[in-house]
């Protein structure tokens, strides 16, 4: 059994909620906060299954439109890319992951910081490039939300419909590489026990940012949730190196 059990779970609802609320999703957090308690190689296979339950809340709670076209030319080359990052991360030596990690998460922060008020022009290349980018970091590191993210943001959606149509294309990306990380031996019998504390945190933490976003502006929380992305790459950085 984990640790500190409580602490898990408490941070893992955090992770759910902040997800939530920023349109990445929670992987974004879950995974160096599971790290801390998991080996990489176990939270990458955990964090699939977790992203799963996560996503049918989701799509529960936002179900009032998809954007099919978006679906399509960001969703077939985010599986396709995912399923290629996912077979390539049990070739790669689970540190050099942790780091390649806390990088992305410090860059995309500054990058999504720096450009928070620019957009991707909505072109069909650069959406399906975009697609294949973040399938293929979710694929090698746990997380490819914020790429998502940044490529959905171009398209001006209503909120409910950015968060419906990134919960539709994240279940088929978390669905591909679940079964790729099962083969890969990285599903451990031994913390299936976490699966039903994790559905019932994909829940309540769905549907507690749901809540917070329909009383606070958009802005506020997209700047606190690009801040805890920058901490929270640079403290999984600074226990790599200092640890």
């Amino acid at each position: 059994m984990i640790d500190d059990l409580w602490l898990f779970i408490f941070l893992a609802l955090i992770a759910e909620i902040l997800g939530t609320i920023g349109g990445f999703g929670s992987s974004l957090f879950f995974v160096p906060i599971a790290s801390y308690f998991l080996d990489f190689q176990t939270v990458l296979g955990i964090t699939a299954v977790f992203h799963v339950m996560s996503n049918l809340s989701k799509i529960a709670l936002f179900r009032h439109g998809f954007d099919k076209k978006v679906i399509i030319y960001l969703g077939i080359p985010s599986v396709l890319f995912v399923i290629l990052g996912s077979y390539c991360s049990k070739f790669i030596q689970p540190i050099y992951l942790k780091i390649a990690l806390s990088i992305f998460l410090i860059g995309i922060s500054i990058l999504l910081f720096i450009f928070r008020n620019k957009t991707i022009k909505t072109t069909k290349w650069n959406t399906m490039f975009g697609g294949a980018l973040s399938g293929l970091f979710a694929g090698l590191l746990g997380t490819g939300g914020a790429i998502r993210g940044a490529v959905l943001s171009s398209y001006n959606m209503k909120m409910q419909v950015f968060i419906a149509t990134s919960a539709v294309i994240d279940l088929a990306i978390d669905a591909s590489r679940a079964v790729v990380y099962y083969y890969n031996g990285y599903v451990n019998i031994k913390y299936l026990y976490l699966i039903p504390i994790l559905l019932l945190i994909s829940i309540l933490g769905s549907y507690i940012g749901k809540i917070i976003l329909s009383k606070m502006s958009e802005l506020q929380f997209k700047n606190a949730v690009l801040i805890f992305i920058f901490l929270t790459g640079i403290i999984t950085l600074y226990n790599i190196l200092f640890r």
